[in-house]
């Protein structure tokens, strides 16, 4: 069944909703905070479309330690590393709930075949495959810093990219952050965490509530801290 793409139904989330409806419809799963969604070595089957919440994409190394690559939104797309090489093969990242979140996953066939009748389909993937590059290159460079007060400030910074709602006091970030999964995001402890989230609290950069991190001004903090 061949897909069409008009003006009024351009969304990637409204394209993937109809991949394989003749019959065999995207299946939606729903997966709670630090289930994991795939394993590295796992075969690549299907392809995910984020429906709600925030996954990790993390590498794991073989000393055992694992390094966020990625944070994905809302209307992301992940799993499709099949697609971009050609041929079967298997998961290279671990994908991990990051919040409690709603996937659409499809067969990665059904969704290949998709690609091919539809190449604005497949402008409407590159695109958001795009902007997740992006983003790894950032968590990269946020990574390479050596001390965590650094890593903390641009993983806060990218989170206000990805995640922020202006508000009155700044950016929030609409995530409920736990110390623990920030500390895993930056490969940090969750002491070290605690106790850097509590200086910028007592220097009025940040606040939290509700385990919502609201970062009163980003550029001012960029330039203060990076």
């Amino acid at each position: 069944m061949k897909l069409s793409v008009t003006q009024e139904d351009r969304s990637l989330a409204s394209v993937f909703r109809k991949i394989g409806s003749d019959g065999f419809p995207p299946v939606v799963e729903n997966f709670e905070r630090g289930k994991t969604i795939f394993f590295p070595g796992d075969p690549a089957e299907r392809v995910y479309f984020l429906l709600k919440g925030a996954v990790k994409l993390s590498r794991v190394y073989e000393a055992g330690e694992e390094i966020t690559v990625s944070l994905l939104r809302e209307n992301s797309v992940f799993g499709v590393l099949s697609l971009i090489t050609g041929q079967r093969s298997d998961r290279f990242y671990h994908a991990v709930a990051f919040t409690t979140v709603e996937l659409l996953s499809a067969p990665i066939d059904r969704v290949q075949k998709a690609l091919q009748d539809n190449p604005e389909l497949s402008m409407l993937m590159l695109q958001g495959l795009s902007s997740r590059i992006l983003q790894t290159e950032m968590m990269i460079e946020t990574l390479a810093h050596r001390d965590m007060g650094s890593r903390l400030v641009s993983f806060l910074l990218i989170l206000c990219r990805d995640f922020g709602v202006p508000t009155s006091d700044g950016i929030r970030i609409d995530l409920k952050l736990s110390h623990q999964a920030i500390a895993e995001a930056i490969g940090s402890t969750r002491v070290t965490v605690t106790r850097l989230l509590g200086e910028l609290r007592a220097k009025e950069t940040i606040s939290i509530h509700k385990k919502k991190i609201t970062v009163h001004n980003p550029v001012a903090f960029s330039q203060q801290f990076t």
